[in-house]
């Protein structure tokens, strides 16, 4: 007497779960392979409980974490749209313009401009921001407010300033 495999009779279940949770039929049967694997990669945590409910919870949490992405996915596609420039009938100063802030946002230190991006484009709190790039949320709002600085002084047309250090020895120290 050969016995069934218990995932196998889940498959239908879950099928339909992730049909209801997607509406895709292409995108469900994804999700069930998705957690199928992850459940696979993570079956030693199954010990002792049903299968049933365990992938389930797998499915919705990849679900979840697949729509998550994909809202920030859209939002930096948004965010970067509204940083393009648009077409307009003449001001071509302005285009022109923003194309440069742009780039003056681009050449910002890599800490405040993910900083700032987080801020200012996603809307995390200084304490989520803070979390995610594992540094104090103090110093995520250093980060941003010397962001924001340097794009105030890039709009008053002040060149960036470059710190200054003292050479001490050396072939170039004043003797």
């Amino acid at each position: 007497m050969t016995r069934r495999d218990p995932i196998l009779a889940l498959l239908t279940p879950l099928r339909r779960y992730a049909f209801a949770l997607t509406r895709d039929r292409a995108e469900a049967d994804d999700l069930v392979q998705d957690a199928l694997l992850r459940g696979h990669e993570q079956r030693r945590q199954l010990t002792g409980k049903a299968p049933g409910p365990w992938l389930r919870a797998i499915l919705r949490n990849r679900f979840l974490d697949r729509r998550r992405q994909a809202q920030s996915e859209a939002r930096r596609e948004a965010a970067y749209a509204e940083l393009s420039p648009r077409v307009v009938d003449a001001p071509q100063d302005s285009a022109l313009r923003l194309a440069q802030l742009r780039q003056a946002f681009l050449d910002l230190p890599d800490d405040q401009r993910e900083a700032l991006e987080l801020i200012a484009v996603e809307g995390l709190s200084y304490a989520e921001a803070g979390a995610l790039t594992g540094v104090p949320p103090g110093t995520v709002m250093s980060r941003v407010s010397r962001a924001r600085a340097r794009l105030r002084a890039f709009e008053d047309g002040e060149a960036p300033r470059k710190p200054s250090l003292k050479l001490v020895g050396g072939h170039d120290a004043e003797g």
